[in-house]
Order: C-alpha cells, then sequence, then structure tokens
C-alpha cells in the first residue's frame, strides 16, 4: 500500500510550518482590570511591566482601564507617578508610550469594609459609563493571603460577582497563591470564595504555568509522534524537577516563617509541572479536559508519611556566598526567629501509581539560596537494556536525556551517543537544542492576564487539583511540624551549594553529576 502524499500538505514557507490557536488572537471583550494591593511590590514588580508590555503590542482589549485599590490614600495622579517609577527599571521601558498607557490608570483608596466597597462599586459604575467597558471586570488579589476570603465576599457584598443585581457584564477573580495553608484552609477559602463566585469565575494563578517552555510540555509529547511512545515506565529511568533559587527571603519573612519551602513551592509550582509531565492525553485541547487529566494524577500519586532521609530530606541554609559575596544564615534574616526551624529546602521523592508511570520515581527539589537560580524539567531514560560495542568500548553507553530548561534558560535539549570523528571507536555525548531566546517570548503575567480576560481557565488551578495536593502534602506537614526530634532532621546547608549532603545524590540526578558538585 502506498501513502498518499496529496493527503499531507506539505510544509510552506521553506519548510517551516507554523499552526496557531486563532483563540489566542481573538478579539477580548472591553474590560475593567480592578487590582487590590495596587501599592504593593508584586503590582510594580509583575503586573503593570506585564500590563505595559501588553499594551506596547497592542494585546489589551478596546477600551481597557486599569483600577488600582488600595488603602494607601493617593489620587490618580500619584498612582501613575508611582508606577513609572517602577517601570523606568525596566530594560525595555519605552517613555514615549507612558501618556498613552498612563491616561488608562486610575486609583481608588479602600478600606476592607461594606461601605468602602459600595463606594467602589458606585466608582466602577461611572467609570464604566465614561469608558464604555460594558460593566466586564477582571479583579486581581495581589494582597496577603489573609484577604483572599474578606475581599471575595465584600464583592459580593457590593453586587460586584456578577451573579447578583449588577450581572450586566462578566465578572472574574483572579487569585494568587498559596492557596490555603493545608487541606482545611483551602477548603474554608474556596467555600468563602463560592458564596459569590462561581467556579468558572475563579482564576487561581500560578505564573509557572504561563512559562513558554512549561506550555510547551504538552505539545512536545502530544504533537510529535517520536516522544509519546516512549513516555512510559519501559524507557523512563526517572524524572527529576528542579527550581532552585539563589536569593533568599529578603523582606519575606513574616511570609516565609508561617509557610516554609513545602507549601512555597511544592503544593502548586511543583506538583502543576509534575502533573503537566505526567499526565495523559486529554481527548480534545480544551481547559476542564487537560485539568481532568491533571488531577487524575494528583490522585495517583502515591501517599506516604514522614520517615526521615528516606522520601523526603528537608534543611536550612547556613551561611555562605553567592556569586562570591558572602551571605547571611536563614536565622539571621531579619524577621527570622533565631531557633527558626522553617525548611528552605526539600527534596521529596514521590512515585505516579498507574499504568504509565508504575516504579518511576519522580524526583521534585527546591530550596533557597542554593548555587544557582535555575528551574528545569530532566526526563532521564533507561540504558540500553543490550550494547553490542561492550568488546570495544572502555565506558559504559550514557542513557539518553531530555532536559526542558525553564530558567534561565527557556530551551529544550535532548542528548544522545555519536561516534567521534577519527580512526577510533569511541562515543561521544551530542545535544539537540532548542532555545527560546531565539524566538520571540512573551511574559508569564502577561498570558495569565490574557487568559482571564478572555475567559480561558486552561492555566490556573482548578480546586478540586487545589484539594488533591494539599490531601497528600498536608499529612507530610503535620507530622513534620509535629514530630519531637524536628530540630535533627533539618538539615543546615551552606548557601551558594546544591543543599545538604545527604541531597548531593539525588540532586545530581537532576542537574548532572559534573553541575551537581
Amino acid at each position: 500500500m502506498t501513502q498518499d502524499l496529496e493527503s499531507s500538505p506539505a510544509p510552506k514557507d521553506g519548510g517551516r510550518f507554523c499552526s496557531c490557536d486563532a483563540r489566542s488572537v481573538g478579539k477580548l471583550d472591553p474590560c475593567t482590570l480592578v487590582i487590590f494591593g495596587a501599592s504593593g511590590d508584586l503590582t510594580l514588580r509583575k503586573l503593570v511591566p506585564a500590563l505595559f508590555r501588553m499594551f506596547s503590542a497592542g494585546s489589551l482589549p478596546h477600551p481597557f482601564t486599569v483600577v488600582g485599590c488600595a488603602r494607601s490614600p493617593m489620587n490618580d495622579a500619584e498612582f501613575r507617578r508611582h508606577l513609572r517609577q517602577g517601570l523606568e527599571r525596566e530594560a525595555d521601558f519605552n517613555g514615549g508610550l507612558w501618556p498613552e498607557f498612563a491616561a488608562h490608570l486610575h486609583y481608588f483608596d479602600v478600606d476592607y469594609d461594606a461601605a468602602s466597597f459600595a463606594g467602589l462599586a458606585d466608582y466602577l459604575r461611572d467609570l464604566d459609563a465614561l469608558r464604555q467597558t460594558g460593566g466586564n471586570r477582571l479583579f486581581h488579589l495581589a494582597v496577603p493571603p489573609s484577604l483572599y476570603g474578606t475581599i471575595g465576599s465584600l464583592l459580593g457584598g457590593a453586587g460586584l460577582s456578577g451573579t447578583g443585581k449588577e450581572g450586566n457584564g462578566w465578572a472574574r477573580i483572579v487569585v494568587e497563591k498559596p492557596f490555603g495553608r493545608d487541606l482545611g484552609s483551602a477548603v474554608r477559602l474556596d467555600e468563602t470564595l463560592r458564596r459569590h463566585f462561581r467556579e468558572d469565575q475563579i482564576f487561581r494563578i500560578d505564573h509557572y504555568l504561563a512559562k513558554e517552555t512549561v506550555q510547551n510540555v504538552l505539545m512536545l509529547r502530544f504533537a510529535n509522534a517520536i516522544f509519546e511512545p516512549l513516555w512510559n515506565r519501559n524507557f523512563i529511568d526517572h524524572v527529576g524537577i528542579l527550581a532552585a533559587e539563589s536569593l533568599g527571603i529578603g523582606k519575606r519573612a513574616g511570609y516565609y516563617e508561617e509557610s516554609g519551602v513545602i507549601r512555597d513551592m511544592f503544593q502548586n509550582h511543583m506538583l502543576q509541572l509534575l502533573a503537566l509531565t505526567a499526565m495523559e492525553p486529554p481527548s480534545h485541547f480544551e481547559a476542564e479536559r487537560v485539568r481532568d487529566e491533571k488531577v487524575k494524577v494528583l490522585r495517583s500519586i502515591r501517599p506516604f508519611s514522614f520517615k526521615p532521609d528516606d522520601n523526603l530530606l528537608l534543611g536550612q541554609y547556613g551561611e555562605g556566598k553567592i556569586d562570591g559575596m558572602p551571605v547571611a544564615a536563614y536565622r539571621q534574616e531579619e524577621g527570622v526567629a533565631a531557633g527558626s526551624l522553617t525548611p528552605t529546602f526539600a527534596l521529596m521523592r514521590l512515585f505516579v501509581d498507574n499504568w504509565r508511570w508504575k516504579g518511576v520515581p519522580f524526583y521534585l527539589v527546591s530550596g533557597k539560596r542554593m548555587k544557582s537560580k535555575v528551574t528545569r524539567i530532566v526526563i532521564q531514560f533507561r540504558e540500553v537494556p543490550h550494547t553490542l560495542f561492550h568488546n570495544v568500548l572502555d565506558a559504559r553507553i550514557i542513557a539518553n536525556r531530555l532536559e526542558m530548561g525553564i530558567y534561565p534558560e527557556e530551551d529544550i535539549r535532548l542528548s544522545f551517543q555519536a561516534k567521534e570523528p577519527g580512526p577510533r571507536l569511541c562515543l561521544k555525548t551530542r545535544t539537540m537544542d532548542f532555545r527560546y531566546r531565539d524566538q520571540v517570548g512573551f511574559d508569564p503575567y502577561a498570558k495569565m492576564l490574557l487568559d482571564a480576560m478572555a475567559g480561558d481557565q486552561m492555566l490556573f488551578w482548578r480546586q478540586d487539583a487545589v484539594e488533591a495536593s494539599w490531601e497528600l502534602l498536608t499529612p507530610i506537614l503535620h507530622d513534620c511540624e509535629a514530630c519531637r526530634g524536628r530540630a535533627t532532621l533539618l538539615h543546615p546547608y551552606p548557601a551558594g551549594s546544591w543543599g545538604p549532603q545527604g541531597a548531593a545524590p539525588w540532586v545530581e540526578r537532576i542537574v548532572g553529576a559534573e553541575e551537581g558538585k
């Protein structure tokens, strides 16, 4: 039987072929973005730079307006001046576009009580009429987690949730992580929000999911026939996911002392990366079907209790050097208790008990003040089952390895063995690379904001996934925080290293033996 060559269109443009999702470039509804916590660090460093880049690229809906809300008393001019000072620190800031962008920025100071939110509702109605935004509102909670439920209730009480008498236009609410401290608090937060907002109105943001390489995990697997047949226990030895930071806690001691590394990184970023890597193919590329498959993975993770240095290793950074400069130990950071037992490093070994992954370990590593800031996913393939070169090669054949870099490089690297040129039979590891720095990138926060404006929840957490992740981690947290010998289970490591000494063999599996030294 011969293949019908005409059934497959030939690549256009000299062999380059691009297939784009029309949804990502569709027309967005006019809307008002209301940012609570508008005077804070997240707004200054992440949200407004992302909005300005979107404005510069012509990606924002039209008409569009931003209303900043916070306790700090400011008028529109002061708010705009404050934001410009932050934007001027950005390398790509275009001052020529600032006046036009600034005209979209407004400010309304609030107290977190019913009277203040009633005033906000009146203000937004007037602004809707002036700006012709159709009553469509996106509320972004860039505030401490303790205020999530309060703001959600006040928005509902003021008729701003879109489910009551103010039902003209749509209303959506964006919630930053963390989504609770444990399973019980996550359920209570959801119950509070769901009194006024439906699940399809709630966007639980995880900016890791908007990074290009992370989005490409599904494309790499399900759009390429060379990977998916190998993506299972028969060919993969282990999976490593690393999110290392060289920075300490900065001015976040109050938050970090209450959370620690497991709540800060594992409940959201790390488990989402695991779910994307391990999920089954959905029947269609639709938000709910993709999120269904991710939840199945989280529910398939083998539960485990805390056993010292078995499946979980915890650490806390001490004094050391970063880029040749001395840095303080965690317990010496401003706001940290002198005898703090808060972990700043965790290495977790998980198993996904399903047909595809049975017996394959997933190593998740994250920590503060580590050797360098690196985020990557590593797929380590098994060694060849039999080598016909054993009588002519001195060294063993190094197994293939697929690395998906998320930071500092957004890239994909596949290693393989090839003969070294010359008369002798020698194998050398070669790599095939694809780097996003050679392409036009897109700011992760900008991507998340655009998706929220479009009502696309593909890259956002769904409540059942939040609960599934907390069901796994809550027993571990309770065991860690309640055990009597807690101090002896917290392994010190010098700042500027790859973590505690006992973690070295596992970290090497992810970063590689040479880099892990």
